[in-house]
Formats: structure tokens, sequence, C-alpha cells
């Protein structure tokens, strides 16, 4: 069974905000939001410590995340930076108490990490998971002493925004422009040396990061627009713009992001045909872009605010990320190219931009 590199889950989000002990197994977890209805996808999570173990996934970006929203934003979120920062600082809390019952193990640099990996490939069944802390939107960044604060924390990777305008970038369904608060971000993560999450910018950010920001940067989970045509997904410009980077991007198997004309709550899964085979597409148009397979990772963002109701349905639990193998060889990627997607292309970022 081949290492998997997960460069995208919401581990704490889901453990604080949909109240998941990670721990129990993904059936435990189902079980006990049996006719839960607070949340579209109770009973349907597919996440859980012990599934991930299963399917080999020994290590992952995990992620920090609370929205700032003003007044007039109608989307859910805090309505300060400051209640932003404490969500974070709770859920790096959750963190830490998985690390002292040895679930997780923190990786910060590049030795932990040649560490992390030694150690999973003598005894996987008894390493803790490795996590790679990176912050999904910076609008909990209330000043850039807290940057510098959560940098001595551990956070490796940032994203500027998330859904909605942000205060250092627009994202998801919005447009505008970094700014003058964006710009001062990105001269400290330039300083910091983080890795810079394109995930999520809206276009026009997005143009205006790459043209500010000149340090290492990837796209922890973005799919393709030319097969799902919206602002979420990059473009083939934006793709070979990255690919000059030499980043990294990370697909993401949230359906809505595989598949056009995916209707939130009333698309079935099995019924639409949303299978693995239908990622494979924008990891193939990523390879063809490239010429060859190396810019492209797992970021998977399975139970990222959905589950089994809105993910590929031969998704039971995270383990089935394996099932990508056999279905890379039959479309024609070589065992060398499949180790390069499933963990290579990360690993060799991370070396390269993680601190010794």
């Amino acid at each position: 069974m081949k290492f998997i590199f997960d460069a995208h889950l919401d581990l704490s989000m889901n453990a604080l905000e949909w109240n998941r002990d990670f721990r129990m197994e993904v059936s435990q977890i189902r079980a006990l939001e049996s006719g839960m209805t607070d949340l579209p996808d109770r009973e349907n999570g597919v996440v859980s410590f012990p599934s991930m173990r299963y399917g080999n996934i020994g290590l992952c970006v995990a992620t920090l995340i609370a929205r700032f929203v003003k007044p007039e934003n109608k989307l859910p979120g805090w309505n300060s930076p400051e209640q932003a920062w404490a969500q974070t600082q709770g859920q790096l809390a959750w963190y830490r108490a998985m690390e002292l019952d040895q679930q997780l193990i923190q990786i910060k640099t590049k030795s932990e990490l040649t560490d992390h990996l030694s150690q999973w490939e003598l005894e996987a069944d008894k390493t803790p998971i490795g996590y790679v802390l990176s912050l999904e939107g910076a609008d909990s960044i209330v000043s850039m002493e807290h940057l510098h604060q959560m940098y001595q924390e551990g956070l490796r990777a940032i994203g500027p925004a998330h859904y909605g305008p942000g205060t250092y970038a627009f994202g998801t369904d919005s447009s505008g422009s970094i700014g003058v608060k964006g710009k001062t971000l990105l001269k400290e993560i330039t300083e910091l040396q983080l890795i810079l999450d394109a995930t999520h910018l809206c276009d026009q950010s997005f143009w205006e990061v790459l043209e500010f920001y000149q340090g290492p940067i990837w796209a922890s989970h973005s799919n393709v627009r030319k097969w799902v045509p919206n602002e979420r997904q990059f473009s083939d410009h934006q793709i070979k713009a990255l690919l000059e980077r030499n980043a990294v991007i990370g697909m993401a198997f949230d359906a809505w992001m595989m598949l056009t004309n995916w209707k939130r709550g009333i698309t079935d899964p099995k019924q639409s045909g949303l299978n693995l085979e239908t990622i494979v597409n924008h990891i193939d148009h990523i390879c063809q872009l490239a010429g060859n397979s190396n810019h492209v990772m797992i970021g998977s963002d399975l139970d990222g605010g959905f589950g089994k109701e809105q993910c590929p349905f031969d998704i039971d639990t995270i383990a089935d990320l394996q099932k990508l193998d056999g279905i890379l060889s039959n479309r024609g990627y070589s065992d060398e190219d499949i180790d390069n997607i499933f963990s290579k292309n990360g690993l060799r970022f991370l070396m390269e931009n993680l601190p010794k």
C-alpha cells in the first residue's frame, strides 16, 4: 500500500465545531450522529485517525480556520478578528491535546519530516500521524505580531483568503484586490518563509499575489476550471503560472469541484456517476499541461463541511483514496507517477521549503 500525503484536512474544525472525536472509527462517529440534522453531512463523515491509518495516510496538512465577517457580509463567521483569533487558538489547543495523546505529531522542520517518514516506515502502527499546520484564510491574524506568534507555534503555510471578502484578500465568490493590508501580510509571509496557499483566492487577488509575492507557493486543494467552469477552480492560464513557480496543486474531492452542474443537497453521487475516476480527469489535465506528473498531489478536503453525500460514491472512508492507485495505473500512469501524486511531489516541496 502506497504512502499518502494529504495536503488539506480540516481536522480541528471537525473536532471542535462538529464535535467529532477522530480517535474513533468512522462507523462510531456516524452512529453518534444518528438523527442529527444541524449539518448536511451528519452521519456521513469519512475521516478518522483509524481510517487514515488504514489508508496509510501518515502525513497531512491540518488547518486552523476561522472567518471574520463584517456586518454587511452574510457568510457565517466571527464578528471580530479577535474572536476569530480565539477560535484558532482553541483549534490549536486541540492539536496539542492530540499530540499529548500520541495521535498526532507536528512537523515544523525538514529534519522532523525526515525523522517522521523514517519512523512511519519502520512502525506505522505505533507512530503518530504527522501534520503540518496551515491557516486557511488569514482573517484571524489580528496583527503581524499574531502571525509571528503563530509561526512560533509551528504554522508553516497560510492562505490569505477563504470564502468572500477577507481582511487581506478576496476569496471564493467575491472579487477584489489584495490592497495595502494584503501586501503587508505578504511581506511578513516572505520574511517568515511561510508557504503561501493560493487556494480560494479570487482571480484578481490570485494574480496580484503572484506578482507581489516571490516565495514558495502551492495550492493545497484546487481543481481544474476546464472541467468545472467556476472561479473556485484554476484556469489553464493560472495552472501554467503556478507550474512556472514550481508549485504543486492538491486535488480536492468535494463533488461540486469535481463535476459540473452539481447541486448541493440535490445531486446524488451514485446517480450522477461521480466516482474517483472523475478526479483523475483533473489530475490528468494538469499533468498534460506540465508534461509530467511532478506538480499534482492529493489535497482531499474530505470532511471539509461535506461527507459521503457530496464526494465520490466509491469513497466510504478516507482510506479509499488508495483506490486511486489502480485507477491511475489503468489510465496509463506509471508506478513512479503514482508515487509522485500520492506523496512524493508534496514531500519534495516540503523538503525544499520547510526550515532546517
